[in-house]
């Protein structure tokens, strides 16, 4: 057995993921580009390439890392480029996106090679959470002002908007998207593509595939422009667990279980969110609180039913451990970093990374 905790990825669980991007990008006529802000474990990228049309990032690193690691397309944003790296994020981009007027100004003229675009601010989103807002008071996250846009659009051949946030309906994004055409209109048809960012959770159960792609291509054909998505979450959902195994037992007024992981190192997001962790089927009569190994206080997975008591040594398996944590995982306490490993279409497991001792070392000075 794989000594936890570790994530592990089953192939068998992403592609049916990647199945219905396939789809869209068949019925809609939009690319697909992987978010590696939100998932970038390139030992899988060799399934997922085949999929989609190619990365988008949000930093130099993450740029290079979709150009060398899983190739296509290579878009690059970031909320604003340094000096010192806009050459190297130049080299490796196909596409650079400005986040600011300030940003494509400065930027404009190293960049002529490139196809340039400019993120707009719609000042809607799907978000319920002020920390994820795009569209919050004061955001830095793009243009909102079309008089000022038009005034740089000889300078641009794109757009990137990215208003939705883990959004499930479709008839809040079509609305959006209509506000987002009311508000944008004269200048969407002036430009030659326009990516609508990432999301949209359009590989969930139930989701109208049909209508999203119609509505797609409805956009794509109105303004004469290509469209992009940017699935992030939508690619690897519920692919992927964290292994864990129970290293004590308690009962402080509830049933406590202390794991060898700890979801503010390695699932940061959910603590930042303030969400619980899944484990399934979270059925049975015995009931526990499932606790991570750091110092610190709140550091819960949440609280799940199991069918038998459980006992050191016991297994558990935490669900849907893909999106935002092997991006995210972090040495806090020197707590064990989970290895990853990848199930493959045949059932075979490997490891594919390890971290030790030196790897936390090598984090520090």
């Amino acid at each position: 057995m794989i000594q936890t905790p570790y994530y592990l990825i089953d192939k068998t669980r992403l592609l049916p993921n990647m199945e219905k991007i396939a789809y869209v990008r068949e019925h809609s006529g939009a690319k697909l580009l992987l978010a590696l802000k939100c998932f970038a474990t390139w030992s899988v990228f060799d399934l997922m390439r085949d999929y989609m049309d190619g990365t988008t990032s949000s930093s130099l690193n993450e740029v290079r890392l979709g150009r060398e690691k899983f190739g296509g397309e290579t878009h690059a944003y970031s909320v604003a480029y340094a000096d010192h790296e806009i050459d190297e994020v130049i080299a490796n981009a196909d596409k650079i996106i400005f986040n600011s007027i300030g940003q494509l100004e400065r930027f404009a003229d190293k960049a002529s090679g490139l196809a340039r675009g400019l993120r707009l601010n719609p000042q809607i989103s799907s978000s319920s959470f002020d920390l994820a807002d795009p569209a919050r008071p004061f955001s830095r996250l793009g243009e909102w002002d079309v008089a000022r846009i038009e005034t740089v659009m000889d300078r641009v051949n794109g757009f990137m908007i990215h208003n939705n946030c883990e959004n499930k309906d479709f008839g809040l994004f079509d609305r959006m998207l209509s506000q987002i055409e009311e508000r944008f209109g004269s200048l969407l048809g002036r430009v030659e593509w326009v990516s609508l960012g990432g999301g949209i959770h359009f590989t969930g159960e139930g989701y109208p595939l049909d209508a999203f792609c119609a509505r797609l291509k409805a956009f794509s054909e109105r303004h004469g422009v290509q469209v992009y998505l940017e699935p992030g979450e939508a690619s690897i959902t519920k692919s992927t667990t964290l292994e864990v195994t129970v290293l004590d037992t308690l009962n402080n007024g509830k049933n406590l279980a202390i794991v060898d992981s700890s979801i503010e190192a390695h699932m940061l997001d959910l603590l930042i969110y303030r969400e619980n962790a899944k484990v399934e089927p979270n059925t049975g009569e015995h009931s526990y609180m499932i606790c991570g190994k750091s110092c610190l206080a709140g550091d819960i997975f949440g609280e799940f039913r199991f069918e038998r008591e459980l006992k050191v040594g016991d297994r558990i398996s935490i669900q849907d451990a893909a999106g935002y944590t092997m991006v995210k995982k972090n040495w806090f306490n020197g707590v064990r970093m989970p290895s990853i490993a990848v199930r493959e279409l045949d059932g075979t497991v490997r490891v594919v990374r390890e971290f030790g001792f030196e790897d936390y070392v090598a984090s520090l000075s």
